[in-house]
């Protein structure tokens, strides 16, 4: 285990009722010396993609051992697993619904185990809040040294939600909104490496529900008029539909889970 004592929190809890202060109570209970780092709690009730895409996005710049707690859970209490997934940068605790997917294969699955040793959870474990009885007390007991193992059998067996893939034909990729963030930034599942960048200043065909555009492929968003709609590649690596100085998310009345096809002229996609 690494020496930064780190454990970080992603939930849909809000800051209004007691429970985030709850978990963090439950894993300085067990692991007094855990430095506890908020990533957010305002992911939108019951949102998974939206989760998973902000903690993937996050978790890049977290040092290496870090423990990263994920808490967007509907199906709680239900037959979906309670994971710890070890990466090749650290380790990830959370539900099996796809909330930890996104990230854990940016960092690299090494090991997944199911969270059944009921000796590292709470004594009374509860239906409703895993995040509290089952989740805090597995990453204060692994900051702790508890080998991963201990917590329960090894399994291969992984959630993979739609939103996680990305189709590809000769001239179209085909995927769909992760978030549309508070500028209003339209944030898709698609990724483009840098065998893309000969495409900045032509223009894509973009089809969104009802929208179909035609926009300029840009670096910065100062390239088109103010208030005027582009394409570009985000902070995270991902495709994003943007404006200059405005809202792109309201002006095209796009949502989290809307497809979306983007067509590049003249290109074959590898």
């Amino acid at each position: 285990m690494e020496a930064n004592k780190i454990i970080t929190l992603t939930t849909d809890f809000g800051l209004v009722d007691p429970y985030v202060s709850e978990m963090k109570a439950v894993i300085l209970s067990i692991s007094p010396n855990a430095r506890i780092v908020d990533i957010t709690h305002n992911i939108s009730k019951f949102n998974i993609r939206m989760g998973a895409f902000i903690l993937a996005s996050a978790l890049t710049y977290f040092p290496k051992g870090t423990i990263h707690v994920a808490v967007v859970d509907p199906g709680v209490g239900s037959h979906r697993r309670p994971l710890l997934i070890e990466t090749n940068k650290g380790f990830l605790i959370g539900p099996d619904n796809g909330l930890l997917i996104l990230a854990a294969e940016k960092q690299g699955i090494k090991r997944v185990h199911e969270l059944t040793n009921k000796k590292l959870m709470l004594n009374r474990v509860s239906n409703t809040f895993h995040g509290r009885d089952i989740f805090a007390p597995a990453a204060a007991y692994l900051l702790n040294g508890v080998a991963p193992l201990t917590f329960g059998p090894q399994t291969n067996e992984l959630n993979k939600p739609v939103f996680t893939k990305v189709i590809k034909t000769r001239k179209s990729l085909f995927g769909q909104v992760m978030h549309v963030d508070d500028f209003g930034n339209i944030i898709t599942n698609i990724d483009l490496d840098t065998s893309y960048q000969d495409l900045y200043g032509k223009m894509l065909k973009i089809n969104m529900s009802s929208s179909k555009l035609i926009l300029k492929f840009c670096k910065t968003y100062s390239e088109v008029q103010l208030g005027e709609l582009l394409v570009t590649i985000g902070s995270h690596g991902f495709l994003e539909i943007s404006a200059n100085q405005n809202n792109a998310g309201k002006m095209l009345n796009i949502q989290s889970g809307d497809k979306i096809t983007v067509t590049i002229p003249s290109q074959t996609i590898i």
